[in-house]
């Protein structure tokens, strides 16, 4: 007898053995691709207890994907979340190279007061600080057309923008100063140094998003099963899987997230092309200009160090044959474009004296440093010339479950008025504070009724601003004599109706709405 309980002991011990293995290999399984194909090595070792599960995944670890990252990481309320990044540039594990001694990048940004604001209180702008950046306090922006020039100050155009509406700016810092350009590397690496410099859950996976299922059959390890589907399941490209609560698309323009999510969109390009690059001059500039030209406007940015960045808009034959030049050709194509070329040589005079307007302006008295400034000139270029195809492109929806779409992800403009990062940085600020208000109260951050309250807030900016600046590159579009006439006179009278022109100001820095949206 004592023979027969061991054997039924032993029994019951080997199908013990046998029932755990089988559940082992059931929950790598469900780790692993979704195929009948063999396990790899990495999902061999995917077992129960490294089944990886996130609140927030974010596709993408560009600017504004790390901003969203930087915002999560400063607030009370989500400081606390585990988050998922997923991107391939294998930069963001071994870090971005910046030199101080080699030029600037020809990949910058315009940022604006309010978006300067929002990331100084998140904590990354102090690291911006720590490299070049060009603060500047002015900015012309000159119309060119049918032999009439006009002259706008106060940043019209560039900061035309509501940039993070909730944001109380710090006005006696801000006041003084139109705006900041920053190589792209400096601002990403300023936020990758914030998210680092503290203990923000996070995890970098320095791969690409494969397939994503927003309602898989089964949910790994759920502690009950009313749990059960409340996790998107995101497949890698080696093969692994990871599970989150909500999945941020901001993966730019050709968002993988946008198609697989399948979320619709409006576009149409452009039959303009954009040339950027670094260009150097004998003395430092600070000031901005962009000058509207009858093929696109070209824009002069600060960027330190007499150093100054171009964009320039124009056809792709134009862009075709300025980017096969040689450089000493360019850069005189380009200080005729700044300067002399296409029509008279603007003289440096106050402009708008004794104009139709000035019986509008509160005070007459015209400051000494309103008068016009000509463009530095360009000695040489250093770096070589990128060109872009220009497109616009708007999801006609933000949000849905577990799926939510930021930045160029969401929306593409022109870049005419350098508003692309600072519409997406402005997305990232308001997608955070959405996601700590549903913290707040309890709710699942990946329910479409709180994200859609995203999508609430910030798809009537952006198209306001698509509206706006589809307007502009519209209307200079069209080279034809009365139009010529009646764009000059808008511009000029933009700059000289001083309560119209204190609105727009107010309006671009962030501290009023437009009035679409109070």
């Amino acid at each position: 007898m004592n023979r027969a309980i061991s054997n039924k002991f032993v029994t019951s011990i080997c199908r013990l053995k046998v029932h755990r293995k089988s559940f082992c290999t059931e929950a790598a399984k469900v780790a692993g691709s979704s195929s009948e194909k063999l396990p790899n090595e990495h999902e061999k070792k995917q077992t129960i207890s490294s089944i990886q599960q996130y609140d927030v995944a974010i596709v993408g670890g560009g600017m504004v994907g790390m901003a969203l990252a930087c915002f999560l990481a400063s607030m009370p309320m989500t400081k606390q979340l585990n988050v998922a990044i997923i991107d391939s540039n294998p930069a963001l594990r071994s870090g971005l190279s910046i030199k101080k001694d080699e030029p600037p990048d020809a990949r910058v940004s315009t940022v604006t007061p309010a978006t300067i604001a929002s990331l100084r209180d998140a904590g990354a702008w102090q690291y911006v600080e720590q490299h070049r950046h060009a603060y500047f306090d002015k900015m012309q922006v000159l119309l060119y057309s049918m032999f009439i020039w006009a002259m706008l100050f106060n940043h019209l155009i560039i900061f035309m923008h509501r940039s993070i509406p909730a944001l109380n700016l710090r006005r006696d810092w801000l006041a003084t100063m139109e705006g900041c350009v920053v190589e792209n590397k400096v601002l990403h690496n300023a936020l990758l140094s914030c998210i680092e410099d503290t203990d923000f859950q996070k995890t970098i996976y320095p791969l690409r998003l494969t397939s994503m299922n927003l309602q898989p059959s089964s949910t790994p390890l759920r502690a009950s099963p009313s749990a059960e589907m409340n996790l998107a399941k995101l497949e890698l490209s080696d093969g692994s899987n990871i599970y989150a609560k909500l999945v941020v698309g901001a993966d730019g323009g050709k968002s993988r997230t946008r198609e697989l999510a399948g979320f619709r969109t409006s576009e149409w390009n452009y039959t303009q092309n954009a040339i950027i690059c670094t260009v150097e001059h004998a003395i430092e500039n600070q000031c901005a200009w962009q000058r509207f030209l009858p093929s696109g406007p070209i824009a002069l940015l600060p960027i330190g160090d007499k150093f100054s960045n171009i964009v320039w808009t124009m056809k792709p034959t134009e862009s075709d044959n300025r980017k096969s030049m040689n450089d000493d050709d360019f850069v005189k194509e380009l200080n005729s474009a700044l300067d002399y070329g296409y029509g008279p040589h603007p003289k440096s005079s106050l402009m708008g004296s004794g104009d139709m307007f000035s019986w509008l302006k509160r005070d007459t008295t015209i400051s000494a440093n309103q008068f016009f400034e000509i463009p530095p000139k360009v000695v040489k270029l250093a770096s070589q010339r990128m060109v872009f195809p220009l497109s616009l492109r708007h999801a006609k929806s933000y949000a849905s479950k577990r799926v939510v779409l930021i930045g160029d992800a969401a929306h593409t403009v022109h870049p005419l008025a350098g508003q692309g990062v600072n519409l997406g940085f402005g997305d990232a600020f308001a997608l955070s504070r959405i996601i700590a208000e549903g913290i707040a109260v309890g709710s699942d951050i990946g329910e479409v009724h709180l994200l859609k309250k995203y999508e609430t807030e910030r798809k009537p900016a952006n198209v306001m601003m698509m509206a706006i600046l589809e307007s502009i590159q519209k209307a200079y579009a069209v080279d034809f004599g009365p139009l010529n006439v009646l764009r000059a006179a808008a511009f000029h009278g933009a700059n000289n109706i001083s309560p119209l022109k204190r609105s727009i100001i107010s309006y671009a820095s962030g501290e009023q709405k437009l009035p679409l949206f109070s």
